[in-house]
């Protein structure tokens, strides 16, 4: 496993320095020397975006800093994130941060679409998934910077995501014993903030090469089960559509969560999703 990470980590490398120039699966592999099929497959399974994706993501957040940052003017940013036209980079920048670039400078608060992916090189295999409930403890203090170098990666999923203000607030929610983590050695595999009195969980995210592990599963019926005195648990994610949704969504979906209300958080529009206890009874399973 370990040598596809190196690799992965030379592609995430290799992207990072070569930001403003073309950046597609052709250009990547024959500079790293590997065949673009085995790359796609190798990238993809590991940071869960495709390096197109990934590329972009990356590039529209460079973009989106020197907006609020610098006095570039928007077509310089344009063609220095890798687009042909004005008109291309505002369409682009549109779908994922939901305001026109003039607009987004205008505001002048910047947030990450996609921060660099660090990751880590000798991930354990977690084994023995029934167990996962009862190894997931309340994070401390000791537990935040492994929390947040979690959260930047996972930053994908959090539209609008201001560092110090969220900083501030997981102390709150660790002194309130509101914020759970599961870990392996000093990573973090997955991280929840959560409200036992409203049910809502307001950060879950699981770290990508922990994916399909039934991580998320176990921190919901955990919350749901053990923690939260509502007989729901509610979570906020993209709206049906939403360019910017890697996959968040789908995973809300499969986890049992049912459609709720439309909502506009941040002045990002997203919708609630809700989770009944009785619901996951029937499927204490996978």
């Amino acid at each position: 496993m370990s040598g596809n990470i190196k690799n992965v980590i030379a592609v995430i490398d290799y992207i990072e320095s070569h930001l403003h120039e073309k950046l597609d699966l052709e250009t990547i592999a024959e500079a790293l020397h590997y065949s673009k099929y085995h790359l796609h497959r190798m990238f993809t399974a590991a940071v869960g975006l495709t390096i197109q994706t990934y590329a972009q993501r990356r590039r529209l957040t460079e973009a989106a800093k020197l907006l609020v940052f610098s006095d570039k003017p928007i077509l310089e940013i344009a063609l220095a994130a890798g687009y042909e036209s004005q008109q291309s980079f505002t369409d682009g920048f549109k779908a994922m941060y939901k305001k026109a670039p003039n607009q987004y400078r205008e505001e002048e608060e910047f947030y990450p679409l996609q921060l660099r992916y660090i990751l880590n090189e000798n991930p354990a295999n977690l084994k023995g998934e029934s167990g996962w409930q009862q190894k997931i403890a309340c994070a401390t203090e000791a537990d935040i910077p492994a929390w947040m170098e979690m959260v930047r990666l996972v930053i994908d999923g959090f539209p609008h995501l201001d560092e110090g203000q969220y900083l501030e607030q997981l102390k709150e929610y660790i002194r309130n014993g509101r914020a759970l983590i599961l870990k392996d050695g000093d990573t973090a595999a997955g991280i929840m903030a959560f409200h036992e009195m409203t049910g809502s969980i307001d950060f879950l995210g699981v770290h990508p090469q922990y994916r399909k592990k039934g991580i998320a599963r176990a921190f919901c019926e955990k919350a749901l089960h053990e923690l939260v005195r509502s007989k729901e648990i509610t979570v906020t994610t993209f709206r049906e559509g939403d360019k910017a949704d890697t996959g968040h969504r789908k995973t809300i979906k499969s986890l049992g969560f049912a459609e709720a209300e439309l909502l506009v958080e941040f002045g990002y529009p997203t919708q609630r999703f809700v989770l009944r206890q009785e619901e996951t009874e029937g499927t204490e399973h996978g």
